[in-house]
């Protein structure tokens, strides 16, 4: 059995939530979480949260102990872009894109 949890429109680039996500990817649960505690990026602690989340779910769910389950798989998509424009000399203009992403967590026994 396995628990799912999603976490849609995080203000942050997809390349920097993959360079966590990809770190914890195949570990166990208790693992994953005190690995996380401890890495310096920003995106730890929004995939710390959404660990826990999965966690519940399980929980919820009645199966093992969700410290015991494995990250079978860890995803993050691109989610939309924020377009903001940017005053340049002569009158013209620079996009600023600010992207976010989809971070999909997925526990199992």
């Amino acid at each position: 059995m396995e628990a799912k949890a999603v976490l849609r429109y995080v203000r942050i680039t997809p390349r920097k939530a993959r360079r966590v996500v990809d770190l914890i990817r195949g570990k166990r649960a208790d693992k994953a979480m005190i690995a996380l505690k401890f890495m310096p990026y920003r995106g730890a602690s929004l995939v710390g949260k959404l660990l826990r989340s999965a966690m519940a779910n399980a929980e919820q769910k009645e199966v093992v102990a969700p410290e015991e389950m494995e990250i079978v798989k860890a995803f993050v998509d691109e989610g939309p872009v924020m377009k903001r424009m940017r005053q340049r000399a002569m009158g013209r203009a620079n996009v600023i894109k600010k992207k976010t992403s989809h971070i999909t967590l997925v526990l199992a026994e």
